[in-house]
């Protein structure tokens, strides 16, 4: 028997990277998995690989009733919500200079916004006892240049976890982030446009971990699956740090 048996989840940006990763793992762990995403085919891929303990809602986070449409549809099945995983979000290099009210806009509207309500709507359907887990990111400790609106996004999400393990404690709720170091996912990539640079761009991450490598998804999916069962039943306000021991030594 699996972690998370007869439990159902929603990971949102499901289709790809992190969010794959974690559906497929809590999934294997025994729960019913909703994924969302922006993206039909990157959704529809998912679900041929996560198999029939999936169901896939196209939608955007930062539009509420998008939202609104992918919690009707878990509230159709009539079990409730177990685990949410809020791990959407997108980043872009952009210098203090270069910032611009569309970069800023897009960020905050995704990772902060989109979060605060993908978790305020689905406080009706979290069964007493649920685990929301958040992604952060150890930009929030690194100060890396150009990665400051995107930091500040991860700080935010950092936050909430601490203000709402407070609010939801009542009702057995957890709240934690999870913290994952540079992994190798399409996102990292994609951070980078030239594919040569890109490979280069990975190495130079890889270089500063202590491991010596860059994460994988399924490491962080671990992870994930972790903070979602009963085995971390004694940690809330808190962020796990998956990362190589980067921001550690």
């Amino acid at each position: 028997m699996g972690l998370l048996e007869g439990k159902t989840a929603l990971v949102t940006g499901g289709g790809t990277g992190i969010g794959l990763a974690s559906a497929v793992r809590l999934a294997a762990e025994g729960a019913h998995v909703f994924i969302t995403g922006r993206r039909k085919t990157e959704l529809d891929a998912a679900v041929e690989v996560i198999g029939s303990a999936a169901t896939a809602v196209i939608g955007d986070i930062s539009n509420l009733a998008d939202l609104d449409r992918i919690y009707e549809t878990i509230r159709s099945r009539g079990r409730g919500l177990d685990v949410l995983f809020a791990n959407a979000s997108v980043a872009e290099f952009r210098t203090l200079e270069q910032v611009s009210e569309e970069h800023f806009d897009t960020l905050f509207g995704i990772n902060v916004r989109g979060m605060l309500f993908t978790v305020q709507k689905a406080l009706p359907l979290l069964n007493d006892g649920a685990s929301v887990i958040l992604n952060g990111s150890t930009s929030v400790d690194a100060g890396a240049e150009a990665f400051g609106v995107y930091a500040a996004t991860k700080a935010a999400a950092r936050s909430f976890a601490r203000t709402w393990a407070n609010e939801l404690k009542g009702r057995g709720i957890r709240v934690n982030t999870i913290t994952p170091g540079p992994t190798d996912t399409p996102g990292l990539s994609g951070l980078v446009a030239d594919p040569e640079q890109a490979e280069g761009f990975k190495r130079q991450l890889a270089a500063q971990v202590p491991l010596g490598r860059l994460g994988r998804p399924e490491e962080i999916a671990a992870a994930v699956a972790f903070l979602a069962s009963e085995q971390s039943s004694f940690i809330t306000g808190s962020s796990l740090y998956v990362d190589g021991g980067l921001n550690q030594i």
